[in-house]
């Protein structure tokens, strides 16, 4: 959209907002920049009329200009050192956060385990003491009909044995039977 805007403008209107854009994108520097001052080499040279003059000048500027950049290697090697170190201190700083992060977790996981584990017990201890309770009242509840059973039998069994005191003898079983039916009434 701003290019075709761009283009529907002026040609003198556009240079002025790409100047206006370049300079806003080159005023942000980073806020700890520190520049450096004027370099004195800079329009320094004079020329001279005796050549050997001029390059004893010339070799003294070199030599000077190699020194400089020479210092200015080794402070820019310093200050990489330094931020590599520095890089190194918080990377090792952000792994130590992270082990340490790591064994609370791992340590949180644990204890839900044993959390859940505990739970766990508990719930297998309760089903256990609901299966013996259930299994004790199904045996007192077999054993009650079991005693049941044995109460039938033993009453089937007196009922049978008060019943047999009434039975008669072969002898006189003829007798029995004449009176049974002459006489109609249960025995």
């Amino acid at each position: 959209m701003a290019t075709t805007r761009a283009l529907l403008l002026r040609p003198q209107q556009t240079l002025t907002l790409i100047q206006t854009h370049l300079l806003r994108s080159l005023s942000t520097s980073p806020p700890n920049h520190q520049f450096l001052s004027a370099n004195d080499f800079l329009n320094s040279w004079t020329p001279h009329t005796d050549p050997k003059q001029a390059e004893a000048e010339l070799a003294l500027l070199r030599r000077d200009y190699a020194k400089k950049v020479k210092a200015y290697r080794k402070e820019y090697i310093e200050e990489v050192e330094l931020q590599r170190i520095e890089k190194q201190r918080k990377d090792e700083a952000k792994r130590e956060a992270m082990r340490i992060a790591n064994e609370e977790r791992r340590a949180a996981k644990v204890a839900s385990k044993k959390a859940k584990a505990a739970e766990r017990e508990v719930a297998e201890e309760e089903f256990r003491q609901t299966l013996l309770k259930e299994r004790t009242q199904k045996l007192e509840y077999w054993r009650l009909k079991e005693k049941q059973i044995e109460e039938k039998k033993k009453e089937k069994k007196e009922l049978l044995r008060r019943k047999s005191s009434m039975w008669v003898d072969e002898a006189e079983l003829e007798k029995t039977i004449l009176q049974v039916i002459v006489d109609t009434r249960p025995l």
